[in-house]
């Protein structure tokens, strides 16, 4: 029986609604929507925090000032940018490929806000709880790729071409250890369900049992989200912007959308995979306890990523390959090893 807060929530309200509107059929697609707005306005919001929130982060770890003109300690400055970006002309460069290049920036947003349908935020709270979530979770998140690649195609510059063939080899160089240390997750659990994961934990975390895989992850993670110090898709000092060299306005602000909601999404999934989910001591609740886990690895991310200086596209690939493939693949034989020595006690 699921008692978690948001469950008993969304339980109430469907109860409240269904001798209102009468047909179970509606009630289930109206609640649908509403997790799917609620899906869109966690990514905006999420997105204005976070852009205001490490811009503090790197001050204070760079000794810099940051925001404070916009508002009370800088708080509106965000919202400025975000008005700033729908009132900024929308410049079409000459000889790109007009499709290709208008489809990119949309088709980067739409699987980083699809994944979250996967997460269990609390007990009972999941919006889509199949049987292969992790695998779907995995495949669905590695389909940035291509309009990675189509944005740097279709612009007709060669700074966005170079941009986007840096995104096809990093993103190849390290969703591969990425998956391999998840499967010993899935090893133990014995499942690739998303709310089977967290249950398993309820005895102990599996950063505990899996100290390894948790560190890959971590930095596949970092690479997979084009966070620093792995952000060379954008390399400032060599390729300007990469592939969003030649966007502007509200078709720019998509693909940092995109790069902020997968800075929460891997927050939450790091959560979710080695941190127990939305378990914790019961002096607090579970709602809460996910979120300060979660909010608690962003600020993480953050502090790696405003500490070290970037890498080169040919010592990153190289890590990604030499390093952490055979630390992965390690990983699995270790976590086979123990699995079957403690199966045979």
């Amino acid at each position: 029986m699921h008692n978690g807060i948001l469950y008993l929530a969304g339980q109430g309200l469907k109860d409240m609604m269904l001798p209102i509107i009468g047909s179970e059929l509606i009630v289930n697609l109206i609640m649908t929507l509403i997790c799917i707005v609620i899906i869109f306005l966690l990514v905006a919001v999420s997105a204005l925090v976070f852009t205001y929130g490490e811009r503090r982060i790197c001050a204070l770890i760079q000794v810099r000032i940051g925001p404070n003109r916009v508002g009370p300690q800088g708080l509106l400055q965000s919202t400025a940018d975000m008005l700033k970006l729908l009132t900024k002309e929308d410049i079409i460069p000459v000889g790109i490929d007009r499709w290709m290049w208008v489809l990119s920036p949309i088709l980067i947003f739409i699987p980083s806000a699809m994944i979250y349908a996967l997460f269990p935020f609390d007990d009972g709270v999941i919006f889509a709880d199949v049987n292969i979530g992790l695998f779907l979770l995995l495949a669905i998140s590695s389909q940035s790729v291509l309009p990675f690649l189509m944005g740097g195609y279709a612009s007709n510059s060669k700074y966005s071409m170079l941009g986007g063939m840096r995104t096809v080899a990093q993103m190849l160089a390290y969703e591969v250890p990425m998956v391999i240390s998840l499967l010993g997750i899935v090893m133990i659990t014995g499942s690739l369900k998303m709310s089977a994961i967290v249950e398993a934990q309820s005895n102990v975390w599996f950063i505990f049992l899996q100290p390894l895989a948790f560190l890959i992850y971590m930095t596949t993670a970092l690479v997979e989200s084009n966070r620093p110090p792995f952000n060379i898709v954008e390399g400032e000092s060599e390729i300007i912007a990469g592939p969003f060299t030649e966007y502007t306005g509200m078709r720019w602000a998509l693909f940092f959308l995109a790069e902020f909601a997968n800075l929460l999404s891997i927050g939450i999934l790091t959560s979710v995979l080695f941190l127990g989910g939305w378990q914790g001591p019961d002096f607090l609740p579970t709602q809460l306890w996910f979120w300060i886990k979660a909010f608690f690895m962003v600020i993480v991310y953050q502090w790696i990523g405003w500490t070290f200086p970037r890498l080169r596209i040919d010592t990153m690939l190289n890590f990604g390959w030499k390093v952490l493939l055979p630390l992965a693949l390690i990983n699995l034989l270790l976590t086979g090893i123990g699995i079957y020595v403690v199966n045979a006690l």
